[in-house]
């Protein structure tokens, strides 16, 4: 279920075993591929998820699928026209907030279903922090599609081969083809300027001129439809755990 498509009486009266709020970024992904593809690519694995654990769970339940939060922290981006962000703070705030309302109409269980980088350490502290708040009673994991996809996690990058194909399996009205090749050509292979372990360049204007690290060219449509495949049959085992798992434990 959609919660932006359904009425207020469609949730009261469905059996909702868990929440998934999708969270991305608006931020430069190269030229070839648009700002929202942090949010795009969340709310397609997060759906696609919604809709497998539908069929294959025998509890009778569903999982509601939240509008997606599309900025996130990505001031890192801020040399390239079009990126928005908020401080880490505000972020915290919002998705806390968002997924303390869920609560308040009997959704206990949330998973929030990421799709930046640069919001992975503040949900992991967003979930902890809800987890253990008394007041409501309710639990939250954090799931990072990319990190989900076994072997091709390796080849991330940023507008590389991992979130080209997933838009071209999903998306594929969005992504310039015409631009690959000079996206490809301007790229870099590294995320920073690592000295001793540590990153000297805190914008990505430091060390990529198109914002691309890794080769687009490496991501087909198939491979896009393989990704979403193992990131979402990954997804459904999380939320079934999360759905079992016993809350007065936490």
């Amino acid at each position: 279920m959609h919660l932006s498509d359904a009425t207020w009486t469609d949730v009261r009266d469905a059996t909702i075993d868990a929440a998934v709020i999708p969270v991305g970024s608006t931020e430069q992904h190269g030229p070839h591929a648009p700002l929202g593809t942090d949010a795009l690519n969340a709310a397609s694995v997060a759906t696609e998820a919604a809709d497998r654990y539908a069929t294959a769970d025998a509890r009778g339940g569903e999982v509601l699928v939240t509008p997606t939060i599309p900025v996130g922290i990505a001031e890192e981006h801020r040399g390239f026209d079009g990126t928005l962000w908020v401080t880490p703070d505000t972020f915290r705030a919002y998705v806390r907030e968002t997924a303390v309302s869920l609560v308040r109409h009997g959704v206990e269980r949330v998973v929030f279903a990421n799709g930046h980088g640069g919001n992975v350490d503040a949900l992991a502290e967003v979930a902890r922090r809800f987890s253990r708040d008394p007041d409501h009673g309710g639990y939250a994991v954090a799931f990072t599609w990319f990190d989900a996809v076994g072997e091709h996690a390796s080849e991330m990058g940023h507008g590389g081969p991992l979130e080209t194909a997933l838009l071209r399996a999903t998306h594929p009205e969005l992504v310039r083809e015409d631009r690959i090749e000079a996206a490809a050509a301007g790229a870099t292979d590294r995320w920073g300027e690592w000295v001793a372990g540590v990153n000297l360049a805190h914008d990505s204007d430091a060390f990529t001129d198109n914002g691309v690290v890794g080769d687009p060219r490496g991501g087909d449509r198939d491979r896009g439809e393989r990704l979403l495949e193992l990131a979402s049959e990954s997804f459904v085992d999380l939320l079934t755990a999360v759905v079992d798992r016993d809350l007065d434990a936490n």
